[in-house]
């Protein structure tokens, strides 16, 4: 199935299967060698809008939605990264690219995929929350998971937003009886957007399927040693310490990197909201325009 969008210039729709039989919806912009980008946890594709079009002079685009999401389907009963490792791969064979970038949880992903994916010859990390000794906080995903069955989603995203500190000034300065309204507010004011776009508040509860994954790779950096492909690590001077140690490690382990980190942005720095456009310079030198 493809179409063409209205509301982003020369984006088209289309869609793989994955080995579990789950359809897998992406957004493809642009000519040239093949580049998927791989969006981080409470997002979907559409939060890599400027970061695609930066990219699409020199590359063919990919952006899926990871399962769960908007385009895709669910996540299965029996959800883990495997399932997630899977529709990347998918999207591989189905459109013959070597180029992948991951974002957080969605790096974690490429990470794991890169392993047994030999066509990926070159990778690129923004900071994966790859735990080292239990050095990714999850002790506030109990109270999340009780927000989100309670149906308190402005709360829940609170909670998970304070509970994972990726860029500790964001939100750690404004009390959570103030953050509550006003995240609650500003979903309502999103109203419903494009039919292909997600609201904030459908991307809210997939944080519990992203932390699942960031349990099941916690301490597994050993295993990246026997990872051949070209490997870029990324990060931003302001974000949370953990994610610098993750960083460290990886390039410590792993045979065929270098680290970059980006001056004055955190880990929302590939978002829309964040600098698209420096991440896609970045980008751009590593993955070789043509």
């Amino acid at each position: 199935m493809t179409r063409v969008l209205k509301n982003e210039l020369r984006a088209v729709l289309e869609q793989v299967v994955s080995a579990d039989g789950t359809t897998i919806g992406y957004r493809r912009r642009g000519r040239g060698p093949g580049l998927i980008l791989v969006h981080g946890g409470m997002q979907a594709s559409q939060h890599f809008t400027k970061l695609a079009t930066a990219l699409s002079a020199d590359f063919t685009v990919y952006v899926p939605d990871r399962r769960g999401r908007g385009l895709s389907g669910p996540h299965g009963a029996d959800f883990s990264v495997l399932r997630e490792v899977e529709d990347l791969r998918a999207l591989v064979t189905a459109t013959g690219a070597s180029r992948v970038f991951g974002l957080s949880t969605g790096a974690l992903v490429v990470l794991r995929t890169a392993l047994s994916t030999p066509a990926l010859d070159r990778v690129a990390l923004y900071e994966p929350p790859l735990s080292i000794d239990g050095s990714a906080p999850v002790d506030w995903v109990p109270r999340y998971d009780r927000e989100i069955a309670a149906g308190k989603s402005a709360s829940a995203l609170v909670t998970a937003l304070k509970g994972l500190k990726a860029e500790p000034s964001l939100f750690s300065r404004i009390p959570r009886f103030a953050l509550v309204p006003l995240l609650a507010l500003g979903a309502r004011l999103q109203g419903a957007g494009p039919a292909d776009e997600v609201p904030v508040k459908a991307l809210i509860p997939t944080q519990h399927f992203d932390m699942r994954v960031v349990g099941e790779m916690a301490d597994t950096v050993m295993d990246y040693a026997a990872l051949d492909a070209r490997v870029l690590l990324l990060g931003g001077a302001r974000s949370a310490a953990y994610l610098g140690l993750a960083l460290r490690r990886l390039a410590e382990v792993l045979p065929h990197s270098r680290t970059i980190t980006l001056p004055g942005v955190g880990h929302s720095a590939p978002e829309d909201d964040g600098a698209p456009l420096v991440v896609a310079r970045a980008l751009r030198d590593f993955f070789g325009a043509p």
